[in-house]
């Protein structure tokens, strides 16, 4: 690298480098700022029967669309609505029962302090998130969230950079407080992420990929050698399952088993499943999560868990294939 191309990394480098510094000076400065107002809107936003509808201009809008997500992710039911679309008939979505959270550095954006004083109007509740406590939106909103920064990270101090950051981290404390006010747990979370890796292993019950009826590889003891394999391969778990007459697992046959068989060399014609089979199989219920049949399947180093009514019958089957087709593994 010659010294030009030297000197040009360097100096990006270190405005990178300049630039996180500032921004996490930014957020760090927020934490001595909280206090009763962050307090006063968490309950306002408890206490409240309507939604949190979050509003912002520009760069504070795209910040405002992800704080209404995180909201709406983590217990508290959040929409963003436009500050201009507002204005030609989305106010109609914003009720006298909800909080609006509106978003905006210098507090004057247009387009948003003009639907400011028909929100009032309307008898909801109005949040301002600024970093300019004497602005229009700070005069309008009933409690003011001061989201203020010393400097932009940006060299000219013009691009909203370290006051975005900022308003991001206080939408966020204010998320995470009402998600611990609310009792909000992993499996609330799940709920609102059903298409999510956490929303499949919290949600995913075995009933909902077992096989059942025809599909199960079912044969009794004294099944022949060959009955066992046609079995296994008709119905393509990758084992095969004894039952006793009233249709209680006694045992189980699998692929890996039939390998270790051949390896041995034994007279495979001579043997019944009463022979071959693993007594005492590994089940699990219905209703229990599918994660929980995989956590079983890991730790006792098997690919295949029968599933058992409340009376010890088969009514189901599962192996490691299901599991990843469902993504819960």
């Amino acid at each position: 690298m010659n010294t030009t191309k030297t000197a040009v990394a360097q100096r990006a480098l270190s405005v990178a480098r300049e630039t996180l510094a500032i921004e996490a000076q930014a957020v760090s400065a927020l934490a001595d700022r909280l206090g009763e107002p962050l307090l006063a809107v968490v309950d306002l936003v408890l206490r409240s029967s309507g939604r949190v509808i979050v509003m912002g201009m520009g760069k504070s809008g795209h910040v405002g669309r992800k704080i209404a997500a995180t909201l709406a992710s983590t217990g508290t039911p959040a929409f963003f609505v436009h500050p201009a679309e507002a204005s030609h008939g989305d106010l109609g979505m914003v009720t006298p029962q909800d909080v609006v959270l509106a978003i905006s550095n210098s507090g004057e954006s247009e387009e948003l302090t003009a639907v400011l004083p028909f929100i009032k109007r309307l008898g909801a509740s109005l949040v301002g998130m600024t970093g300019k406590p004497k602005s229009a939106l700070a005069r309008h909103a009933d409690w003011v969230l001061d989201c203020a920064v010393d400097q932009e990270a940006c060299p000219h101090n013009l691009a909203p950079t370290a006051s975005t950051t900022a308003q991001m981290a206080l939408g966020d404390a204010l998320a995470m407080a009402l998600l611990d006010a609310r009792g909000f747990q992993p499996e609330d979370f799940a709920r609102s992420h059903p298409g999510g890796a956490l929303g499949r292993r919290l949600l995913t019950l075995v009933q909902d990929l077992m096989r059942t009826g025809d599909a199960l590889p079912v044969v009794g003891l004294q099944a022949g050698f060959a009955q066992v394999m046609q079995t296994m391969s008709a119905k393509g778990l990758g084992a095969a399952v004894a039952v006793d007459d009233e249709r209680r697992p006694l045992g189980i046959f699998t692929d890996g088993d039939l390998r270790r068989l051949l390896e041995q060399g034994r007279d495979l014609r001579s043997l019944h499943a009463q022979d071959i089979m693993h007594m005492q199989p590994r089940t699990v219920r219905a209703q229990a999560l599918a994660a929980e049949a995989a956590d079983l399947m890991e730790r006792h180093a098997i690919t295949s868990v029968l599933v058992v009514d409340d009376d010890g019958r088969l009514v189901g089957a599962l192996n490691a294939n299901d599991l990843m087709r469902a993504k819960v593994i």
